[in-house]
């Protein structure tokens, strides 16, 4: 049911002495095609309702609050970046049509809504300062970059601001046309808002419930994969033991396994590119990044799944009918991840990563992080990498003073500029490094841009296996 213009006359009449010089400062657009302005006006809040819902177009004030949608629609989300917080300028109907507009001022800029409220043909616009349709709530294209057209006769009837009413005596509503029309809407409009905020829910917990469950799935991957490094404590102690018997270039060694009291004999490949101290340190390092996954990934998925029952359970209230959404005082949340599950790298600024020495690494993420981390973070001894005649990230390895890297952390640091540069498509290439000392400001060019002195070049392929160590060891 349409409001008649003789209806609409009656509320912008009740409404055009308060309103003017009134702040919005809320906006909300509780189902399709309702919008509700919060005006603060001297000593208290209006709430502005506009519907240009196809069944029930009209304006009038409202006492209840509405629930606010998970996610805010695009129209709303257009008002919230603009007019939160202007001032409006008047309101009035214009004569003989079923249509107000609300004229305010964000700043320097002025800006209209027009409310038409014409049953089928009802729509909301957003006007410039010259008249220009920028948005319709109904999406309208054909309208958007002309210029309104209001019919308005030679005559327009605009009700001035008048002094504040008085207050009504006894129970009488302040605002008594807003509020027969509130009490007229009132049960079917809850109704549909609050089955729009429902649906929207459902929706939301069931993205969030399928991305729960992968990350499980995921970090089930990674248990079982770390799983199978839980001997290598035992192949590290048995090489630490028979280090001088190793010789360079050897691809296996035959030991005596003392840890089993049978003594069999036990071989333990080799790496033959690698020291025999290398191979006992791989060995140890891939022990650690079992008990890490132990102590890690178990606890992460328990809450993980813990979170999925509570979603779960949230979910079948709706499907049952009993769910309650929050209440008024409450915004409706978007399920998180836990606070572990949210990766290492976005602590702080620069990615974060530890090498396979235990050695820090840091990214930069864009250009002024690059900046950053070369000349004002990193040290003259520190290592920096950066891919070869390619954009990318500058790579800084904290090192100690004099010291230089261990190869594994070399390669782990130069995978991580391969991959964090133009060149992770093909993934491989050559990567540059040198002490930072060796790293000057290019004069004249954009942040990050550098010329390099005294480096030196390696030669790297992506190793997938290598990354998921180094993100392991940095949660």
């Amino acid at each position: 049911m349409a409001l008649t213009a003789t209806d609409i006359a009656a509320v912008v009449e009740e409404l055009a002495p308060l309103v003017p010089g009134g702040r919005i400062q809320k906006i909300v657009e509780p189902i399709p095609g309702v919008v509700i302005l919060e005006i603060r006006i001297p000593g208290e809040t209006l709430r502005l309702l506009i519907s240009v819902h196809l069944e029930t177009p009209r304006i009038h004030l409202v006492t209840e609050r509405y629930h606010a949608p998970f996610t805010p629609p695009p129209f709303c989300q257009w008002l919230r970046a603009r007019f939160l917080g202007g001032e409006i300028l008047r309101i009035r109907q214009i004569l003989n049509d079923r249509i107000v507009r609300l004229d305010l001022t964000v700043g320097n800029d002025s800006w209209s809504l027009v409310a038409e409220l014409m049953g089928k043909q009802a729509d909301l616009l957003v006007l410039d300062g010259k008249d220009r349709i920028l948005v319709t709530l109904h999406h309208a294209s054909r309208r958007v970059g002309s210029i309104y057209q209001a019919p308005i006769p030679p005559t327009s009837r605009l009700i001035s601001p008048a002094p504040p009413a008085e207050e009504p005596a006894g129970d009488a509503p302040r605002f008594p046309v807003s509020a027969k029309l509130e009490q007229l809407y009132r049960g079917r409009e809850a109704q549909v808002a609050a089955e729009t905020l429902a649906r929207a829910r459902a929706t939301n917990l069931r993205k969030s419930i399928k991305k729960y469950t992968r990350r499980v799935e995921a970090l089930q991957g990674d248990l079982e994969r770390a799983a199978g490094y839980e001997r290598y404590s035992r192949y590290g102690e048995l090489l630490k033991g028979n280090l001088a018997r190793i010789t360079a270039g050897q691809p296996h060694m035959t030991v005596v396994d003392y840890f089993d009291e049978r003594l069999p004999e036990l071989t333990i490949p080799l790496d033959p590119a690698k020291t025999p101290r290398a191979n006992m340190d791989y060995y140890f390092s891939k022990y650690r990044k079992y008990l890490t996954a132990q102590k890690e990934i178990i606890p992460r998925m328990d809450a993980l799944r813990q979170d999925i029952r509570h979603l779960r359970a949230e979910l079948g209230s709706i499907e049952q009918g009993i769910w309650q959404p929050p209440s008024h005082d409450e915004r409706p949340v978007r399920p998180r991840a836990p606070r572990q599950e949210r990766g290492a790298e976005r602590r702080g600024p620069f990615r974060r990563f530890t090498s396979s020495d235990n050695l820090p690494i840091y990214v930069g993420r864009n250009a002024q992080e690059n900046e950053e981390l070369t000349f004002r973070f990193a040290n003259s001894d520190d290592l920096w990498l950066h891919a070869r005649g390619t954009p990318g990230s500058h790579v800084i390895v904290r090192l100690e003073k004099g010291s230089e890297p261990p190869p594994e952390t070399l390669k782990d640091a130069a995978t991580l500029a391969l991959l964090y540069s133009d060149l992770k498509k093909s993934g491989k290439g050559d990567v540059i490094y040198t002490k930072r000392k060796w790293v000057r400001k290019a004069r004249g060019q954009a942040p990050g841009s550098v010329t390099v002195t005294q480096d030196r070049s390696l030669y790297v392929q992506l190793d997938r296996a290598r990354l998921e160590a180094m993100k392991l060891r940095s949660q």
